[in-house]
């Protein structure tokens, strides 16, 4: 029965969601134990050395990745949607980098003047690098009629935006740039509850738009035709997804920098967890695969080598990266029989 594999498999991610959930509480470079983490949560006591490190350290980060990762995978999701493309992604086709460029100079800019930049400044950088790559991208999809160069001349963009990146911030000279660099390689550390807030405020009803265009995005997946058969506006509809997506992309690098391989692998393995490309299914399953997926590396980055902390994307990219590999061996396989 397919409806028990999607019960079951949605039951799956939200199990393996407060699982590592909790794991991300308890472990680091302090261990706290779980009966302690829980009489905390509940406010019923616990060490004040060990509340202050999870109410205030480790808690609202865990919540920001589960965030920002079903917030990345659903971004893919929309790509590989628009683009009819198995492997586009805000990373492969440099929305990232754009954003994280974008980011950065008006960082670097407001450090220099001695201005804050709130969350919503952030977002709004992010998104206005996000959308000047994206509609490059859009042009050069109508020179280039090749899907695979397409790819690669995001992935090129995205090489000349960090580039630029890495350039900008080795020659600022400011006491702080050390945590825009840190930045610059990906990270959910330092992430507070006003943070927290503002992102669950951009991502969640991006999240609940996405799954009420559910119906629309399956006809696309059909087929433009069919899609204006059914009485989809097409030039609107794509208007709608390239701005969902790039929302849900800058909000990620604006809080946590550039995240690799989220996009393109989250949104296949739940595709083969549920066994179909149901829309109305894949959106919240994306959202909930790329929460579990980021809870699961930022606790690898924090434990792996504690105290020390790896970048996000140096984890993501190993499990990432092999997946996108198998798709397109198995695109080669289908395309020779």
């Amino acid at each position: 029965m397919k409806s028990t594999r999607y019960v079951i498999a949605f039951l799956t991610l939200l199990v393996l969601l407060c699982c590592f959930l909790l794991v991300n509480l308890c472990a680091g470079s302090v261990q706290i134990p779980l009966g302690e983490a829980l009489l905390i949560l509940r406010g019923a006591g616990g060490e004040e050395v060990a509340r202050d490190i999870i109410l205030d350290i480790r808690f609202p980060r865990a919540v920001a990745a589960a965030i920002l990762g079903g917030a990345l995978a659903l971004s893919g999701y929309l790509l590989q949607t628009f683009f009819h493309n198995p492997i586009a992604s805000p990373f492969t086709l440099g929305i990232s980098s754009g954003a994280k460029l974008v980011v950065a100079l008006v960082m670097i800019a407001a450090l220099n003047c001695s201005i804050q930049i709130g969350s919503l400044g952030m977002i709004a950088a992010a998104f206005g690098g996000a959308l000047l790559c994206m509609g490059f991208v859009l042009l050069l999809s109508r020179v280039v009629s090749q899907m695979s160069m397409l790819i690669i001349s995001g992935v090129m963009i995205g090489y000349i935006c960090s580039a630029v990146t890495d350039f900008v911030v080795t020659f600022a000279d400011d006491a702080n740039i050390v945590n825009l660099h840190n930045w610059s390689k990906g990270s959910f550390s330092g992430i507070s509850w006003g943070n927290t807030a503002v992102m669950a405020a951009v991502v969640l009803p991006t999240l609940l738009g996405t799954f009420l265009l559910s119906k629309p995005i399956s006809a696309y997946q059909m087929g433009e035709t069919y899609a204006q058969n059914m009485g989809i506006h097409i030039g609107r509809f794509r208007m709608v997804l390239v701005l969902m997506s790039s929302i849900l992309s800058a909000c990620v690098t604006a809080f946590a920098g550039p995240v690799s391989f989220v996009g393109i692998a989250v949104p296949h393995l739940v595709k083969s967890l549920f066994g179909t490309a149901k829309p109305v299914l894949m959106v919240p399953a994306c959202f909930l695969g790329g929460a579990v997926f980021c809870l699961f590396c930022d606790l690898l980055a924090r434990v792996l080598f504690a105290p020390t902390e790896l970048g996000i994307s140096t984890v993501t990219a190993m499990f990432g990266a092999p997946v996108v590999i198998y798709i397109m061996v198995r695109r080669r396989k289908e395309r020779e029989r």
